[in-house]
């Protein structure tokens, strides 16, 4: 290629995809690593990886995190290797789900000799830790970086070699026991699996997709520099690629502006008056459920490069996304029967999934402290990498002033290595992107 032309980003995708299968192929380490950014082909790789090893002849096992994964996992699978057996381990009363019966090849049974032999065994990590029996030449790991480290090494007698995929910018495992007493361990089982696999055999190569296909260019470089400041990444189409368009007009109040704004920049702040409040803020879970209504009444078109022509946004591609249980509760209520269809959720269950726009609570919204728990940056970054158009957040004026307030004084604990970016930077990084323009 020519001097000062850029490479495109499917063929720079490729270039590290290839990679990756050529590590795999000379099996010359017991593990590979790919990292990945939001939306940048894990499943892809994943399903690819797995044809090429069942083609060749090596049997092979999929690890992923939840019921949803596996079954997604699955279905693409399926489709993308009509002609391959493939089994889906699960727990006895499991019942499989519509699109998982419509493939002849898939058999699902709650133990490993009731699946007839197939190429490939899909179960989640919790379904896998209770085989003991049997080994296998490879196994994938799917959303790696969401799994504990003791759930790996529960099912790392199982297979020889293995691919680990995962986003290094999202949320971190978590336990509900307190875990001081592991802290500084090279062990430690609230480390990822990643973390400690890395720590323990330094020398494993580690890949890095270059290439967000879900973020739009508005988006990937705000992403990029927030939460991947080390790695970075880019998008996958440019600025003229994509359009939202909202067709129907609207009372043009601040609802309206925010959206005008959202679909004409990406990104818009939806902001409300400086106030402490309880968690479940009422006037700002209406204003989510309200701006998600709205969306959905201005008869909205995407315009990509799926669907040049424009492609209507329907309910099911609209998603608003909060910290707590009981905010996302809040909303729903208020959504109503007109909502049906938008998905309501918390950060920690919307993470892999994708929607054409987001509307996002802010986590520290209302709040008179920053928690760790609120400022960590694998949070906000799940909330606000969910969209391929247009992401608007919703918070209280003084969260700038609330982090000038609470500087990132976390405790540094030895042999622990420091994550980046902490909440703290990342936090300052999204609201100096919202600032530049609000509703």
């Amino acid at each position: 290629m020519r001097a000062g032309l850029t490479v495109p980003p499917a063929v720079e995708a490729e270039r590290v995809i290839t990679a990756v299968l050529t590590d795999l192929r000379a099996g010359r380490h017991r593990g590979v690593v790919v990292d990945s950014p939001p939306g940048a082909g894990k499943s892809t790789l994943v399903v690819r990886a797995a044809v090429e090893l069942a083609a060749a002849g090596e049997p092979l096992i999929i690890v992923a995190q939840t019921n949803e994964q596996v079954d997604d996992l699955t279905d693409r699978l399926a489709r993308k290797a009509p002609e391959l057996r493939i089994g889906r381990l699960s727990a006895a009363d499991y019942r499989p789900s519509e699109r998982i019966r419509g493939h002849q090849q898939v058999r699902v049974a709650a133990k490993v000799a009731d699946l007839g032999g197939p190429a490939v065994i899909i179960g989640t990590a919790a379904k896998w830790a209770t085989v003991t029996e049997g080994c296998w030449p490879w196994a994938i790991v799917d959303e790696a970086y969401q799994m504990r480290s003791d759930a790996l090494l529960r099912v790392a007698g199982r297979f020889e070699r293995a691919l680990f995929v995962g986003d290094p910018g999202q949320l971190d495992p978590f336990a509900t026991v307190d875990t001081a007493r592991w802290t500084g361990l090279s062990w430690d089982p609230m480390q990822s699996a990643v973390a400690v696999l890395l720590r323990h055999n330094p020398d494993l190569p580690v890949h890095r997709l270059p290439v967000s296909w879900r973020l739009p260019a508005s988006a990937a470089t705000v992403v990029a520099e927030a939460f991947y400041p080390f790695t970075g990444f880019r998008a996958g189409t440019g600025l003229l690629d994509r359009a939202l368009r909202l067709v129907e007009p609207g009372p043009s109040d601040r609802l309206d502006r925010a959206l005008d704004l959202a679909a004409s920049t990406g990104w818009a702040l939806y902001e409300l008056p400086e106030r402490f409040t309880p968690r479940t803020d009422a006037e700002a879970t209406a204003a989510c459920a309200d701006l998600a209504l709205r969306v959905l009444a201005r008869g909205p078109v995407a315009v990509s490069e799926h669907a040049p022509a424009g492609a209507p946004v329907t309910a099911d591609r609209i998603a608003v996304g909060a910290a707590h249980r009981d905010q996302v509760a809040a909303i729903r209520a208020r959504l109503g029967a007109a909502g049906a269809g938008i998905t309501v959720d918390t950060a920690n269950r919307l993470q892999g999934r994708e929607y054409d726009v987001t509307i996002v609570l802010h986590p520290l919204s209302g709040r008179r402290d920053a928690t760790a728990f609120h400022l960590e940056s694998g949070r906000l970054c799940v909330l606000t990498s969910r969209h391929r158009h247009a992401c608007v957040v919703v918070a209280r004026a003084g969260i700038a002033e609330l982090l000038d307030a609470h500087p990132s004084t976390e405790t540094v604990h030895l042999d622990v290595p420091v994550k980046f970016p902490d909440g703290w930077t990342a936090n300052q990084a999204i609201l100096a992107r919202l600032a530049s323009g609000g509703a």
